[in-house]
């Protein structure tokens, strides 16, 4: 395929920033070269002029190291960039399609993944911002769940390095009122592995992988919930507290998308709890939930 003007220029760009940075390198380099004599003239020399008896070593031994020059290595070191971190550059650089979410959402969750990283990150969703989460991820595990299979196909084709699978869901958005009066009995506050939950709420036939991991950030950021015939995000963010809530120990970010509407405002308050609210920045809400099982008799909720 013939590349367009776009990628052209694209192309003339990245060219001419390589051979800039080459120069500026060079130039920093020779400007820090000194000659050896310069800077230590010879002891034998000095013995003349000063028409002493010392021995070049004793003077040799008397000269002062000089603070002007450290030592250089003889090969400049040269750090690649890792290889997430390039291939999303690269794909970003090339996106003609804005991300789900925006710089101050984004911002939110990426200032944990900061400090945890590299971590188990666990994403509801698979979309056009996921190899940005396994960079900033790097290092570390970002496993994608997507309840569209052809979607997942696509996205295998441009970027096969993301690790994604395949999730059904067996809710209905219009389903909601009657799944929050479910959630609400004595059987979904039992803290458990979600495969042995009574809970209908709990999604137990998600893959072995995800139940093998215990995760220090979730995202939950799909299914499909703007329509009454999509499955809605009830059981993704139940679920995702009680993967929380059941880890051996420690503490587990919890991210909810698109809190705007009613769905995901009143589930995740339900279930992530608003004792455990961290912040909210435009559409995404963070919860950081705490183990359950390192503390006896602690409540579904704070």
């Amino acid at each position: 395929m013939r590349p367009s003007k776009t990628q052209t220029s694209m192309s003339l760009k990245l060219i001419l920033i390589c051979f800039l940075c080459l120069l500026l390198f060079l130039l920093v380099f020779k400007s820090n070269f000194t000659p050896l004599q310069e800077n230590h003239p010879s002891p034998i020399l000095e013995i003349h002029e000063s028409n002493t008896t010392r021995t070049s070593t004793s003077v040799a031994e008397e000269q002062p190291p000089s603070p002007e020059c450290p030592t250089l290595p003889l090969t400049p070191t040269c750090t690649k960039t890792p290889p997430s971190l390039a291939q999303a550059l690269v794909h970003y650089a090339t996106l003609n399609i804005t991300p789900q979410q925006t710089f101050n959402e984004i911002s939110v969750s990426m200032r944990v993944l900061q400090k945890k990283g590299p971590c188990n990150f666990l994403v509801f969703g698979l979309g056009h911002d996921s190899l940005m989460w396994t960079g900033l991820n790097h290092g570390g595990r970002t496993i994608f769940l997507e309840e569209d299979k052809s979607w997942i196909e696509q996205i295998k084709q441009k970027l096969p390095t993301l690790e994604s699978y395949h999730v059904v869901y067996d809710s209905k958005v219009h389903q909601a009122d009657d799944l929050m009066e479910v959630g609400m009995g004595e059987d979904c506050k039992v803290v458990v592995d979600p495969r042995f939950s009574k809970c209908k709420l709990s999604l137990k036939g998600l893959p072995k992988e995800v139940f093998d991991v215990e995760w220090d950030l979730i995202m939950v950021d799909a299914p499909t919930g703007y329509h009454d015939e999509a499955p809605g995000r009830m059981s993704a963010i139940y679920t995702a507290g009680l993967m929380a809530r059941n880890r051996e120990d420690g503490e587990t970010d919890v991210f909810v998308h698109d809190v705007d509407r009613v769905v995901e405002d009143k589930f995740s308050k339900a279930f992530l709890c608003e004792g455990y609210f961290r912040e909210q920045e435009g559409r995404i809400r963070h919860f950081t939930i705490p183990s359950h099982r390192t503390r006896s008799g602690r409540s579904f909720c704070p």
